[in-house]
């Protein structure tokens, strides 16, 4: 299952799960007489396991409730060709090599370093910000992100990445908010500063658990940038 997939439990199941004769993967259920997977213990990546190796059309789960929810299989990164990575190699040398050689020019000239100064200070002031939002795990999709003080501001997309639609200048604050998440402040420090957010879950109460018949949906994703 390489595309994105909706798990859900349509019509959830009454029975007692503790009263389930203990099986290896979960419980035994008399009245269906079938084997319940407990699922509750379970972490992201091994439920994409389970559901991507197995036929999933009659299983039977218990699930927490915000474990039913979209899951993304991360793709596997292709590998470089040997001549594609020559030529990366050989680009960076030589990148490095002008970036050396231009260094070199400045510092013969103080009033170019002056210049480059200003030029880096204005660069400072003027930064473009994208990252990606995860859970921990996996990305989030619909976050808001918001500049703090204005209603300036967007979300992340399907794959949890976002490009903040005005450039910020350091000691900006981006403000971070998902339903059923604890809403997180980065202050921007330079074009990395939002790189990478992980927002954490707001744990409120006993977590919710259903069991039933699981229902799995493929996302379909457009291969379109």
């Amino acid at each position: 299952m390489k595309n994105p997939f909706n798990l859900s439990i349509k019509s959830p199941c009454q029975e007692n799960f503790q009263k389930f004769m203990p099986t290896a993967k979960g419980g035994f259920c008399g009245s269906c007489e079938k084997e319940v997977v407990d699922f509750t213990k379970m972490k992201s990546d091994e439920i994409i396991a389970f559901f991507k190796a197995k036929e999933t059309q009659n299983v039977c789960g218990r699930f927490n409730n915000n474990q039913l929810k979209t899951y993304s299989p991360t793709p596997k990164r292709k590998k470089l060709s040997f001549i594609s990575a020559v030529g990366l190699a050989c680009l960076s040398l030589f990148s490095f090599g002008t970036a050396q050689a231009q260094n070199t020019s400045k510092t013969s000239d103080s009033s170019d370093k002056n210049n480059s100064k200003v030029l880096q200070e204005s660069q400072e002031s003027n930064i473009t910000v994208e990252g990606t939002v995860t859970d921990g795990e996996l990305p989030l999709p619909g976050v808001n992100i918001v500049l703090q003080g204005t209603t300036v501001g967007t979300s992340s997309d399907f794959d949890g990445n976002f490009t903040f639609p005005q450039k910020l200048k350091k000691g900006d604050i981006l403000v971070f908010s998902y339903l059923g998440m604890k809403s997180q402040k980065l202050v921007i420090n330079d074009k990395n500063s939002a790189s990478s957010v992980a927002l954490q879950v707001m744990m409120e109460g006993d977590t919710c658990i259903i069991m039933g018949k699981v229902a799995t949906k493929e996302v379909y994703k457009s291969k379109r940038n």
